[in-house]
């Protein structure tokens, strides 16, 4: 995960964009290359996502605790992205 803050906006364009693959995807228009072009960016998209959605986590996780007074820092995500 990047060191820079996550941005809200930019978390709601990306899940906005996620919702129009799957629609593009569903209609079945699309050909092969280009389902599989956007269903690889529609994974891409769900897992920067869902790194946002861990990082929001964990900051809710830290300040609930008794010692909520200290400085939030980042952290590596697993695949040390």
């Amino acid at each position: 995960m990047s060191k820079k803050q996550a941005n809200p906006q930019q978390f709601e364009q990306m899940i906005a964009e996620l919702e129009t693959i799957v629609q593009q995807l569903e209609q079945g228009d699309l050909s092969l290359d280009d389902a599989l072009a956007q269903f690889e960016r529609g994974i891409a998209l769900t897992r920067a996502s869902q790194q946002q959605l861990q990082a929001a986590e964990q900051k809710v996780q830290i300040l609930l605790q008794p010692n909520a007074q200290e400085q939030l820092t980042p952290f590596a995500s697993p695949a040390g992205e």
